[in-house]
């Protein structure tokens, strides 16, 4: 297993490890995404909903005001802000664990930031101009994720991992925080079909060893499973996101996903078995 690797946000940071990754729980407060959408728009429903899964062993809860499903409809900043808003405030109350805000908005990541999140987990890699002054004001962890569309013959994991090594340069200058801040997601589901989604989970080590930073992986009931597996809905790919979650572990620092009870104890009867 592979030594501790620093993630920093704020003052303080976390340790991860490539072979034992940590835990993000999802929380999507809004009424359209694409496996819980409508389930905790009520603030009440969400904050307990995080609490449960603090309690099954997630290390971070990632909170998301707008969907990001194929074809979602944008929302308006204002509604985006008074959905996350009071949910970060009021986990805040209750824990200190770190909050990440799944957003593109330099609006909405300033609100989130200012009423206790940590992390700013954007999907369009800081395409809002503004989003690097409001990260290097906060000194916010920020974590970056590829979603260009791939070509159909692309090579896909070389693709990604070059477009992510650029860009976190890029970022780390726009930004003026050390690399410690930055985490990478090769954004599966995003741009690639379900080959190509594949061939970067094959190939993830590959990539984890060519960057500099920390690697998420979000694959949790994502389509390529159920491509796999011929399961339409996103209720049916538990078994798909588990299977999955065990054969990349080697290779990522921290897993996003939506099931976190379930996610967690098949890590840890893995590791017991490997470690016996």
């Amino acid at each position: 297993m592979e030594e501790t690797a620093k993630f920093q946000f704020r003052e303080r940071s976390i340790g991860l490890r490539r072979g034992a990754p940590a835990i993000m729980g999802i929380l999507n407060v809004t009424p359209d995404s694409f496996s819980d959408g409508g389930r905790f728009l009520e603030c009440g429903q969400a904050i307990e909903h995080a609490k449960r899964m603090i309690a099954e062993g997630a290390a971070v809860i990632d909170i998301g005001g707008e969907s990001t499903r194929p074809g979602f409809e944008p929302v308006p900043v204002q509604e985006e802000i008074r959905r996350v808003i009071p949910v970060i405030q009021g986990l805040r109350e209750f824990s200190e664990l770190p909050i990440s805000i799944d957003t593109s908005k330099a609006a909405v990541a300033q609100a989130a930031l200012e009423a206790g999140a940590d992390i700013v987990n954007d999907v369009s890699a800081l395409s809002d101009p503004a989003m690097a002054e409001v990260i290097s004001r906060h000194h916010a962890g920020c974590i970056i994720m590829h979603s260009a569309t791939l070509p159909q013959d692309a090579d896909a994991p070389l693709e990604v991992t070059n477009w992510l090594a650029r860009r976190l340069m890029e970022v780390q200058v726009l930004t003026r925080l050390p690399i410690e801040f930055f985490m990478a997601d090769p954004g599966i589901g995003f741009g690639k079909n379900a080959i190509q989604n594949l061939a970067i989970l094959h190939h993830l080590g590959e990539l984890a060893a060519s960057l500099p930073v920390t690697v998420l992986l979000a694959m949790s009931r994502k389509s390529f499973i159920g491509a796999v597996a011929n399961a339409p809905s996103p209720a049916e790919r538990l078994p798909g996101t588990i299977a999955t979650a065990l054969l990349t572990c080697q290779n990522c620092h921290l897993l996003r996903v939506h099931d976190v009870g379930a996610v967690r104890q098949a890590l840890e009867v893995a590791e017991a078995i490997q470690n016996s």
